[in-house]
């Protein structure tokens, strides 16, 4: 895979811009959540940096977990399909779980997860999103919590890599 140093980047979401808005988001679930055994589900490898800011600025006693799902490989497309990696590690039976995703795309991947914890006893189910892309959508879900909404274009950075490469960048970019 070829990086994409030699092009311009073309920055759509400043790192002041995200954790403005995730703090705001974070106080939103705080008030949701008070008085329920919330477990945060980060689906990875693309939300663990979302993730971390974002229960960061919850200010609750939170469980928090991780699950490995497949559905873009080394694309920037997703295959339509969607498997569980590795599974949530935790019983997550009795508590109210926030699936936390760095984008919701096709919505394929995160339709597949809110049913896989449902089936697993959780008491309920909500999505919170870094990144929504609406125009994309190829089943009817729309996430409860959602810091920006994007055109369909392709993104990096905050999380969200090209191949290997570019989650370690603060903001989110495309190339010109």
């Amino acid at each position: 895979m070829k990086l994409m140093e030699n092009k311009e980047r073309n920055i759509l979401i400043s790192a002041e811009e995200i954790q403005d808005k995730v703090k705001i988001v974070g106080a939103q679930i705080t008030e949701d959540y008070k008085g329920k055994k919330l477990y945060v589900l980060s689906l990875l490898r693309g939300s663990f940096i979302f993730t971390a800011d974002l229960v960061r600025a919850i200010d609750l006693d939170t469980t928090i977990g991780f699950m490995t799902t497949s559905s873009y490989g080394h694309s920037e497309t997703s295959n339509g399909s969607c498997k569980v990696v590795n599974d949530v590690p935790d019983n997550i039976e009795g508590y109210d779980v926030l699936i936390v995703d760095d984008i919701i795309d096709t919505g394929i991947t995160m339709e597949f997860v809110v049913e896989y914890v449902k089936a697993k006893g959780a008491n309920s189910v909500k999505t919170c999103t870094l990144l929504d892309k609406p125009s994309r959508r190829k089943v009817d879900i729309t996430a409860d919590y959602c810091c920006f909404e994007i055109e369909d274009v392709f993104v990096v950075g905050y999380g969200l890599n090209y191949g290997d490469f570019y989650r370690n960048i603060p903001y989110v970019f495309n190339w010109k």
